[in-house]
C-alpha cells in the first residue's frame, strides 16, 4: 500500500507498506522532508511496524515520539503527518495527480448563480459526471454570503446592507459570513471526490486542500498560513477564510474567499460583527482584521487571480473548461426553487 501526504507549507511525506493479519509490516517512510540524525528514519520505519492496521492518526504519532532519539529534528513534516500519511495508504486515498483537473474562469454571474453552480458541480463531481475542478467566481453585483447555519438577524443589518448596495444570500457550507463587494474578493472554489481527502480530519483537509494557493501567494510575495480551522493569514492580518460542504454521493465542496480590496467601515456598517467574535481574533477593530491582498502586494486583482490559476495549472496539470448549458440550466433552476426563496435565506432567522 501507497500513501502521499503534503504537509500544508511544509514537505511531502511518502509511504509505502503492507498488511499481514492485522499489523502494519514492511514500512518505509520517505520524502523530501529534513530528518536528523540519519539513522531517526530507521526508529521511525520500527515504530510503525508493527502497529495494528487500525491505529489511528494520535497513536501513529505517539509511537513514532517514543522512538524518536533524543534531539532528533523533524524539519518540512511531524509524527502527525506520518501518521496521517500512514492512514491514506490504508484507506487507498487519492493523490491531486490521480486525477484530470479542470479549471473554469466564465464569464460574471449573480451571487445566487454562483451558490447554485458550488451545489450543482459538487453533485456532479460526486456522481462522476465531472472531472474534479477549480471554478473562480466572478460575480455582477455585490453580495453578503452568509453560512448555512448562521442566523439572519444576528450577522446582517439589512439597512446597511440596501445602503452599500449588498444583496444578502445564503451558500450551502457552514462557516462565517463573506462581504463580497465587486472587484474586492478572489473567491475560488474546487469540487473534489472523497477519496482526495480520505484519511485526513476533517479539520486537516481545509488546509490540505488550500495548500496549493499558499504557494501561490508566496510567488507573488505574501508569507500566508493557515490559522486554525480555516483562516488564511500573512503576518499582517488575516486574508481570508474557507468552508467545506460533504455531500452523501461523495462530492465535497471546498471554496475561498480572499480579500482583495475590502472597506473595513462598510464591513462594520453591512455585519453584526461582535465584540465576542473579535475577541478571540486579537483585535478591538472589524476594519483590523482583514489585510487586503493589494495593500501588500500592488498588483491588480486579475493578475493575482492568473497566478492562482498558473499554479493550480502547475500542481494538477489541469486544462481550461467551462460550465456546460446543462449544468448552467440545472443551477438557474435551484436558484428558483431554492437560493432566491425567503425559505432559504431566512431558514436560521
Amino acid at each position: 500500500m501507497h500513501g502521499e501526504y503534503k504537509v500544508p507549507g511544509g514537505k511531502l511525506v511518502v509511504v509505502d507498506l503492507e498488511v499481514a493479519e492485522g499489523r502494519i509490516t514492511d514500512f518505509a517512510l520517505a520524502g523530501d522532508f529534513f530528518l536528523e540524525p540519519d539513522d531517526a528514519l530507521l526508529d521511525i520505519n520500527q515504530a510503525v511496524t508493527g502497529l495494528p492496521d487500525t491505529a489511528d492518526v494520535p497513536t501513529i504519532a505517539t509511537a513514532i515520539r517514543r522512538a524518536l532519539p533524543v534531539g532528533a529534528q523533524l524539519l518540512g513534516f511531524t509524527p502527525e503527518a506520518v501518521g496521517t500519511a500512514v492512514r491514506r495508504a490504508l484507506v487507498t486515498a487519492s493523490t491531486w495527480t490521480d486525477f484530470a483537473w479542470e479549471i473554469i474562469d466564465d464569464p460574471a454571474v449573480s451571487p445566487l448563480m454562483n451558490l447554485a453552480l458550488d451545489e450543482v458541480l459538487t453533485e456532479r463531481v460526486g456522481d462522476g459526471l465531472r472531472k474534479p475542478t477549480l471554478r473562480i467566481w466572478e460575480w455582477d453585483r455585490s453580495a453578503v454570503v452568509i453560512g448555512s447555519f448562521q442566523s439572519f438577524r444576528n450577522e446582517v443589518d439589512p439597512e446597511g446592507a440596501k445602503r452599500h448596495g449588498f444583496d444578502v444570500v445564503r451558500r450551502i457550507s457552514g462557516g462565517g459570513a463573506m462581504l463580497m463587494g465587486a472587484e474586492q474578493i478572489i473567491t475560488y472554489s474546487l469540487y473534489v471526490p472523497a477519496s482526495l481527502v480520505a484519511g485526513l480530519t476533517f479539520a486537516d483537509s481545509y488546509a490540505f486542500l488550500d495548500d496549493w494557493v499558499l504557494q501561490a501567494l508566496k510567488k507573488v510575495g505574501i508569507e500566508a498560513t493557515y490559522q486554525g480551522l480555516n483562516d488564511i493569514a500573512s503576518p499582517q492580518g488575516k486574508i481570508g477564510g474557507a468552508a467545506q460542504k460533504r455531500l452523501a454521493n461523495g462530492g465535497i465542496l471546498h471554496h475561498a474567499t480572499l480579500s482583495y480590496d475590502i472597506d473595513g467601515e462598510v464591513m462594520t456598517e453591512v455585519l453584526r460583527i461582535g465584540r465576542e467574535k473579535l475577541s478571540d481574533k486579537g483585535t478591538t477593530s472589524a476594519a483590523k482584521r482583514v489585510d487586503p491582498i493589494r495593500s501588500q502586494t500592488g498588483m491588480e486583482r486579475r493578475a493575482i487571480i492568473d497566478e492562482f490559476m498558473s499554479e493550480f495549472q502547475t500542481f494538477t496539470g489541469a486544462t481550461r473548461g467551462s460550465v456546460t448549458p446543462e449544468e448552467l440550466a440545472q443551477a438557474e433552476e435551484l436558484v428558483r426553487t431554492k437560493f432566491s426563496t425567503d425559505q432559504w435565506l431566512h431558514r436560521v432567522p
